[in-house]
Formats: structure tokens, C-alpha cells, sequence
């Protein structure tokens, strides 16, 4: 109920490209995030998807986070995760379309699950080096089977807490994609522990900014660091950019 609540606030709130005064904002909503050409790379992300839909195989996940509103064992069959807990298709091609829209260079993420996202990443441009953090031993396997069947020889991935893992590691990033734990506290400790690490053209992407009340209030913090200079809410993700040529802070809500 809570984030039908939020949805609908969302909508009262949100607009298209037509509400957009920012050239920055304009270009990135209108030639990426509503790109409607049908790219051949998406066949690629359609074949990594049905091969986890159609793994019935059980695994024993260990969950770190805010835990699943779905599941009510630890026991889950590979195809039910990816049915569930995985990031939408929709959402995997945009992520594939921002990879080639800005072209990143690294790019780090938080909660690797079965891959879908990294792979979207590695898939939109091979290039990219990209480092990978999930908890759990049992998904970051079959993840890691994945990538090795598909060639993405272009993803390093760790089987870490991702506190310690913040603690020694200082690299700079041009994404991070935060889908790891949807909980308050810790999404502020590692956006506080990297936001040093940032540069002009770092962007930050948080998974379910309204997933509850925490994540709603840790959105609206960081929103209001210094640093952050353009946000964007699409509802499931929250978008932050770091562009010093934007004098004053601009906040976004568009529907994607």
C-alpha cells in the first residue's frame, strides 16, 4: 500500500520531455531513456533472461538487505528470481541504452543477483569495465556461469560485504548502480563512501527510491548533498549527476 500511495504521487508530480528545461535532461530523456528503435543488442539480453527463466534449479540465497516481499524461503528456484527479483526488461534495455549513451568506462554496481543488469551494462558496450558486488554465493555462481557462457569477459565479480569492500577500494566510477540494499542507512553509507570518487560526469542510479519510507527519506538526503547538482526520479530509479556546469540544483520527476 505504501508504494501504491507513492505511485500515485508520482504521477500527479511527473512529466515527459515537455516539462524539461535543462538541454542536459532534454537530450538524455529524448534520445535514451525514450528511445523506441528496436536494438539487435536487446536479442542478446532476451537469450541471457529466457536461460534463467527456464532454470528451474533451487538455490540457498543468503540475503543481506531488506529482505523479499515474495519469497518467504531462502530456498528459491533460479527462474523464480529471475521472474521476480530481477531487474524488469524494460529496465534492462535502458540500462543497455545508457551504456552506449555515455559510454562509460567503469562502472560498479551493488547486488549482482543473477547478472541481469551487469550483463545489460556489459552487453550495451564491451568495453566497459565493470565490477560487480553481490553477498550471496549461490546467485553470484549462476550469475557468474552466465557471464562466462555469454563471453562477457568485460565483468569482475566479487562475493563481498560491500561496507568492508568500500573500505579498501577508492576507484573512481563513472556509474554506480546501487541495487544491493534497499534499506536507509546503508544506501547513505555508500553513497557518503563514494561520493568523494565522483567526477563531472559520474552518475549514480538507486534502485526502488520508494520502496518504503527510509528509502524515500535517504532519496530526499541525497538529493540535498552539495555535490548533487541534477536528480532525476522515475519512480524505480533515482538518477544523480554530479555536472558542475549547472550552477543551481535541478530535480526532475519523469515518467519513463
Amino acid at each position: 500500500m505504501f508504494q501504491v500511495i507513492a505511485y500515485i504521487k508520482f504521477l500527479f508530480h511527473s512529466t515527459n520531455e515537455h516539462g524539461v528545461h535543462s538541454p542536459f535532461v532534454f537530450d538524455l530523456i529524448t534520445k535514451c531513456f525514450y528511445h523506441k528503435k528496436k536494438l539487435t543488442i536487446y536479442q542478446k539480453l532476451d537469450q541471457y533472461r529466457t536461460e534463467l527463466l527456464s532454470n528451474l534449479n533451487n538455490i540457498q540465497v543468503t540475503d543481506f538487505g531488506a529482505g523479499s516481499r515474495v519469497f518467504k524461503s531462502n530456498t528459491r528456484s533460479i527462474s523464480a528470481i529471475a521472474n521476480t527479483a530481477g531487474i524488469t526488461k524494460k529496465r534492462s534495455q535502458l540500462l543497455t541504452r545508457l551504456s552506449q549513451y555515455f559510454d562509460f568506462n567503469t562502472v560498479l554496481e551493488f547486488g549482482t543477483s543473477l547478472g541481469l543488469a551487469s550483463a545489460a551494462i556489459a552487453f550495451g558496450n564491451p568495453k566497459t569495465k565493470i565490477t560487480t558486488l553481490e553477498g550471496c554465493p549461490e546467485t553470484s555462481r549462476i550469475a557468474q556461469e552466465q557471464f562466462k557462457e555469454h563471453q562477457l569477459n568485460n565483468i569482475t565479480s566479487i562475493i563481498t560485504d560491500f561496507s568492508a569492500f568500500l573500505k579498501e577500494d577508492k576507484s573512481n566510477y563513472d556509474l554506480v548502480y546501487f541495487d544491493g540494499n534497499h534499506q536507509k542507512e546503508a544506501t547513505l553509507e555508500y553513497f557518503n563512501s563514494l561520493i568523494d570518487n565522483t567526477n563531472n560526469y559520474s552518475m549514480f542510479i538507486f534502485d526502488d527510491i520508494h520502496w518504503s519510507k527510509g528509502m524515500e527519506e535517504a532519496w530526499e538526503e541525497i538529493k540535498t548533498h552539495p555535490k548533487v547538482t541534477i536528480t532525476i526520479d522515475t519512480f524505480f530509479w533515482g538518477f544523480v549527476f554530479f555536472r558542475t556546469e549547472t550552477k543551481h540544483k535541478e530535480h526532475f520527476t519523469i515518467r519513463a
